[in-house]
């Protein structure tokens, strides 16, 4: 089952979140930020576990940013993300969002859902104040990426 994240599982997020984290493959996240952006997170839920999450996050009237999307290691390549994903551009779509964005290691993966690689510079500056405080930053090696919602 997807759904919106609840506040109790912040932590559960935050672990999910900062495990893959550790390997360099996302942003980790704190308690405050999940907090504060508990609203932009979906997981998907099986046998009362929280298997994964996406965050949906608008940044201006007409763009918004899929971020931390992370399966859990055990339940990876049985859709769960794909799902994710999915819900994710389904409420751009009812937000009336006209682009999406993802900066990603793994751009193969979002090309399935109609993203296309883009300049990183053709982003608003807005979106570069969490790369400021990133350990990768400036040479970060992420991948932009852009998807243009149809009506």
């Amino acid at each position: 089952m997807i759904r919106k994240a609840k506040i109790e599982e912040v932590p559960v997020v935050q672990n999910l979140i900062n495990t893959e984290a550790q390997k360099g493959h996302i942003l980790p996240r704190s308690l405050s930020y999940l907090y504060e952006n508990i609203r932009d997170f979906w997981v998907v839920e099986e046998d009362g576990q929280i298997q994964g999450c996406v965050a949906l996050h608008v940044v201006w009237e007409d763009l918004a940013e899929i971020k931390s999307l992370v399966v859990d290691m055990v339940r990876r390549g049985q859709g769960l993300g794909k799902k994710l994903v999915e819900q994710a551009i389904e409420e751009a779509r009812d937000y009336g969002i006209k682009k999406i964005f993802v900066l990603t290691y793994i751009p193969e993966y979002f090309l399935q859902f109609g993203f296309i690689p883009i300049d990183k510079s053709q982003l608003p500056h807005k979106i570069w104040s969490e790369c400021i405080n990133c350990p990768k930053f400036p040479n970060c090696q992420e991948s932009a990426m852009l998807k243009v919602l149809e009506g």
